[in-house]
């Protein structure tokens, strides 16, 4: 039976395996392979810690930084739908309950935001 998404090394193992998964993403990769994971993941870990653990360690604005993505190497609706699944697959492979919803919920509404603002 897998556990839920409950403390922050459940979060750490989402992102680390979910960034796994978008690095040898054909499609994906290559808005990933520039990024120095020693400081982005841990921006990640307080980002989803936020989203799910409430822990209030997130400051920032990521809708800023994607635009500022977006206008160098521009995203398409694919982008969107290929992250969610990963992310989806990511959660399912690891976790199950009530939070591990909540992470997939959140997921779809980020993708949604993005895609509307950005697209």
């Amino acid at each position: 039976m897998k556990k839920d998404i409950l403390v922050e090394s459940d979060v750490v193992l989402l992102v680390d395996s979910f960034y796994s998964k978008l690095l040898k993403d054909e499609l994906l990769k290559h808005f990933f392979v520039h990024l120095d994971l020693k400081k982005h993941l841990p921006v990640m870990y307080k980002f989803w810690g936020n989203i799910l653990l409430y822990n209030g360690w997130y400051t920032g604005n990521p809708m800023h930084v994607h635009k500022k993505i977006h206008d160098k190497t521009p995203f398409h609706k694919i982008d969107f739908t290929t992250w969610l699944n990963l992310f989806y697959a990511t959660v399912d492979e690891f976790f199950e309950g009530d939070n591990s919803e909540l992470a997939k919920q959140r997921a779809k509404s980020i993708s949604m935001v993005m895609q509307f603002k950005i697209l």
